[in-house]
């Protein structure tokens, strides 16, 4: 036996015989190389790109539905993931949708009468810059002339539509159908003097209306004071309505994000969107860090947690502190958001993803109107913000 062999099997032997080691019971050749185990922590599976696949597998273009502001936000949504992942199937998709309502003219057959049928038009700018081709700049400055002509309240805002079951009426949700676009359209094609100014007039206007001292903003108000829902003296709907808020948290966060920082709204828009946020801190579920679909009943046993709403403000929550517009101490509010919501995705025996309990669309009611709606699994409400939310917070 060699010496440093010999060294070797004496030490073990003294090591048995203390009783410190027990050999094996077919120890392998002590010149034999026993591998280290090295326990790497699983990665995450990036959800984005799990979710865009899944639902490009359920639809193609032609069948993902009409043109509506629910699949323009989850394409949306796919328009973020293909940014980061450069993956060219996922801008071809969108644009396949799109061709469907713009001709080579420029030309798209959409009156554009109320604030949901321009939320898509954040396609026609996004496919502009893509692909220079001026046919989604045509198709996009219809949306920008008809606000021209569209009807407002007294100070300004944007009826929810231009019919007469909506008039005088500005609902939460319409502020992420029309201001986004208009801020995006702007630096797209050097309208912002214009754009800016009109969507920060909107937030405030809509702003100054619905929201009440404990942050949260109602659902809608009525100028006319007439319609059912309507409280008499105010004019504001009964309830805190989570994805009209969501709306506006969404919208806020993209307005200030593409205005110059020394805009004459800047400030009114941060004392509106801070005085939220604190009312989201503080009606932020415990158990589950989502939030409910009237935010501020949730101690109620019928009420529910909701996961659009849910991803919306963790994403307002999130991107607002990281671009200081909110206390740093949002972004952990913001990850137990993201939590939340993980926990409402699952994967089918398809190996497909599953987002669950996502509200249908709604009107404006009373709460057992919105407690009572359905609750859906893979609404492209919820995917569409689930997409921007992850893509916000998925590197967090």
């Amino acid at each position: 036996m060699r010496p440093g062999r010999l060294r070797t099997a004496l030490a073990t032997l003294a090591l048995v015989t203390a009783g410190l080691v027990t050999l094996p019971a077919a120890a392998p050749p002590p010149t034999a190389a026993i591998p280290t185990p090295v326990h790497r922590p699983k990665a995450a599976p990036d959800w984005s790109v799990a979710m865009v696949d899944s639902t490009m597998a359920r639809y193609t273009p032609s069948t993902i539905g009409g043109w509506s502001y629910p699949v323009g936000l989850y394409l949306y949504g796919q328009y973020l993931t293909y940014k980061r992942t450069h993956d060219a199937r996922y801008l071809t998709y969108i644009k396949n949708y799109v061709d469907r309502f713009v001709k080579s003219d420029g030309s798209i057959s959409q009156s554009f009468n109320s604030l949901d049928s321009m939320q898509a038009g954040r396609l026609l700018v996004i496919l502009h810059h893509e692909t220079g081709q001026d046919r989604y700049r045509k198709a996009a400055k219809k949306i920008r002339d008809r606000l021209n002509t569209y009807p407002r309240t007294a100070d300004g805002g944007f009826w929810h539509a231009d019919t007469s079951s909506r008039a005088h009426q500005l609902w939460a949700d319409g502020v992420y159908m029309v201001n986004p676009f208009l801020v995006e359209y702007g630096k797209e094609f050097g309208d912002s003097a214009y754009t800016d100014d009109e969507a920060t007039k909107q937030l405030y206007v809509y702003g100054s209306h619905l929201q009440v001292a404990n942050g949260l903003l109602k659902h809608a108000y009525d100028e006319s004071k007439s319609v059912s829902w309507a409280d008499p003296q105010t004019g504001l709907a009964p309830e805190h309505w989570c994805r009209a808020v969501g709306w506006y948290s969404m919208a806020i966060v993209n307005v200030l994000d593409a205005i110059p920082a020394n805009h004459p709204r800047r400030a009114q828009l941060l004392e509106i969107f801070r005085k939220l946020a604190a009312g989201l801190e503080k009606y932020q579920d415990p158990a589950t860090g989502r939030w409910f679909q009237v935010i501020d009943k949730g101690g109620r046993s019928d009420n529910w947690t909701e996961t659009s709403c849910s991803s919306m403000f963790t994403y307002a929550l999130s991107r607002g502190a990281q671009q200081h517009y909110l206390d740093p101490h949002f972004t952990a509010v913001a990850r137990r958001g993201y939590q939340g919501v993980l926990a409402k995705l699952s994967v089918g025996t398809d190996g497909r993803t599953n987002l669950a309990d996502i509200s249908i669309g709604t009107n404006v009611g009373d709460y057992a109107y919105y407690v009572a709606r359905t609750r859906a699994t893979n609404d492209f409400h919820g995917l569409g913000a689930f997409l921007i939310m992850n893509e916000q917070l998925r590197g967090d």
